[in-house]
């Protein structure tokens, strides 16, 4: 008797949890010993020992901001901390953190903590040296993110429409969205205003969570909680265009507004809610960054699929298996509403010959991703035919009469 197992059948791929989060910052009296310098950390937020040797400094602040945004069974995310020094002024602490988003460094975090980090927050990225140029942190965000497929929250200036505008300016990537406003919170008994950045870093993991870690959700128009008030209160209308908040959406920086009970055009009745849906690419077709997080995690799903075929030889049946491997996993997403269709080409004038003689082969994909709603137009008209029905009763009742 022989047995054997050929590998020409289509794999499945598990894809990734794309709601893991990086976080950088400060934190002068955290454990050294637990959490040195210069060194990843992964660590569960519901482990109340680990967040206890963070210290109270920013770090504290940024994983308190995630716990109090998750929601049901949900009770810690997966965080990978990475403390930097203190510098003597701001400039030098946002350099310090920006030394921390180089690519080097950026690179050997997943090996470091068997995790790849989906979502990335930096601190101090409102920091600028002046007006007219671009903060150390914001320069690197960019570069970090690609390398890790990441998105990242990027916190600008929250002063005015026009300073948190004029920095969204100085930036161009689909993997960053800016958030124009800070949060005012309790440090024991007394008001301090900290970052808004992990808190809507915890608002996309709590979204992700509610649809098993992957990333195709849009997450505004939800609650942000935990805050006691914002660093100022911006003017918000859904139905007035011209409203501080709109002009701010308009320019792709995003923003939290405070709920109004009974006011028309309100976000909601009550409470803080986040609002934003871009990144601060040029041109419109990857603008809405959970697209690009769509994006990505099917690219993940794609490498682990093509990586079970890579070095076999190159016949029908194998590259059959591989083109129906990726056909089913997106007809799965089909199914699931986070992609809206999908198409997978072989084409020969992509592979000629010559290049399958070396062992290369091209797969032509597209997919096109769920938008977010929004802007509702509706149009409004008489009804004429309701008139008819109200003759027919009227009739109907004076002959029940007779």
């Amino acid at each position: 008797m022989t047995f054997s197992r050929p590998d020409d059948e289509p794999v499945p791929a598990l894809g990734a949890d794309f709601s893991k989060a990086l976080l950088i910052e400060t934190s002068s009296d955290a454990d050294a010993a637990v959490f040195p310098i210069g060194e990843p950390v992964r660590i569960s937020t519901s482990d109340a020992a680990m967040v206890a040797k963070l210290g109270f400094g920013m770090l504290r602040d940024a994983v308190d901001a995630i716990n109090q945004q998750l929601s049901g069974l949900n009770a810690g995310a997966d965080v990978t901390i990475y403390r930097v020094a203190e510098g003597a002024d701001a400039a030098a602490t946002a350099a310090n953190i920006a030394a921390a988003l180089s690519p080097t460094e950026i690179a050997a975090i997943p090996s470091a903590v068997n995790a790849t980090p989906r979502l990335i927050w930096a601190g101090r990225g409102a920091y600028r040296a002046d007006a007219d140029t671009v903060g150390p942190v914001a320069v690197a965000l960019h570069a970090a993110c690609e390398r890790l497929l990441a998105v990242g929250i990027l916190d600008v200036d929250d002063t005015s429409a026009a300073n948190a505008i004029d920095a969204r300016e100085t930036l161009n990537s689909e993997r960053i969205m800016p958030v124009g406003v800070a949060a005012r919170v309790y440090s024991g008994d007394v008001l301090v205003t900290r970052p808004m950045g992990p808190r809507v870093i915890g608002l996309m993991q709590r979204v992700d969570n509610e649809n098993d870690g992957k990333p195709f959700n849009p997450f505004a128009n939800r609650a942000i909680y935990g805050l006691a008030g914002l660093s100022r209160t911006i003017p918000f209308s859904l139905l007035d265009g011209s409203t501080e908040g709109q002009q701010m959406l308009e320019s792709e920086v995003s923003i939290v507004a405070t709920g109004e009970s009974g006011v028309d055009g309100a976000v909601a009745d009550g409470g803080f809610v986040f609002i934003g849906t871009d990144n601060t690419t040029t041109g419109e077709l990857w603008k809405q960054i959970h697209q690009v997080r769509g994006a990505d995690y099917l690219t993940v799903k794609m490498m682990e699929i093509t990586r079970q075929f890579l070095g076999q030889r190159i016949t029908p049946s194998i590259v059959e298996a591989w083109l129906n491997s990726i056909k089913f996993m997106l007809r799965d997403h089909q199914a699931d509403d986070d992609i809206l269709g999908y198409k997978v080409e072989f084409r020969a004038d992509k592979n000629s010959p010559e290049q399958i003689r070396l062992g290369h082969l091209t797969v032509n994909l597209g997919i096109e991703p769920v938008p977010a709603f929004k802007l509702a137009r509706h149009e409004v008209r008489r009804y004429a035919p309701a008139l008819d029905g109200l003759v027919a009763d009227v009739i109907a009742r004076l002959a029940t009469v007779n």
